[in-house]
């Protein structure tokens, strides 16, 4: 089954112009004419076709991978609002995820608040690709809830060597 990744990634409002799907993957070059590239993945857990949050990483065509950081959906209040709603306790393995099954006609992520991902989106990016968000970033109106508290500040793990 599909994860309908281009519709996940659409509804996080990402401002980069110069991006594709392929896949389940999110790809960008952010600023024109860096050779930086951002790629978002999904994230899985333990559980089997279950998805936990997303995976940024930062490439670069010679080097690689120079840095990734991973976003939890619980972190960013993703499913709160559904999981809430459905009375899933949080010690559950489907409390704060998604699985790649799902009702017809939904996608399998349904029920998202993606506010506080696109904001650590935006946080992250802006620490690899200054400016690439003010030049045409979309309204936070897009987004279907009012903003969840702050997420959790997202720090720079080491660069790997190669």
């Amino acid at each position: 089954m599909s994860l309908q990744a281009p519709a996940f990634f659409a509804e996080l409002c990402l401002p980069f112009h110069d991006h594709t799907v392929v896949g389940n993957t999110y790809y960008a070059a952010p600023v024109p004419g860096t050779p930086l590239r951002l790629r978002i993945d999904f994230s899985r857990t333990i559980h089997a076709d279950t998805y936990g949050g997303l995976r940024l990483a930062v490439v670069h065509p010679d080097r690689g991978e120079i840095d990734a950081v991973a976003l939890g959906f619980v972190d960013h209040g993703t499913f709160h609002r559904r999981d809430e709603a459905n009375n899933t306790s949080r010690n559950t393995s489907g409390y704060g995820t998604f699985n790649k099954y799902h009702r017809p006609g939904r996608p399998p992520w349904d029920g998202a608040v993606t506010t506080g991902l696109r904001d650590a989106i935006e946080q992250y990016s802006a620490i690899w690709f200054p400016g690439a968000w003010s030049v045409s970033a979309p309204s936070h109106t897009a987004s279907r809830s009012p903003r969840p508290s702050a997420a959790a500040p997202v720090t720079r793990a080491g660069a790997r060597a190669r």
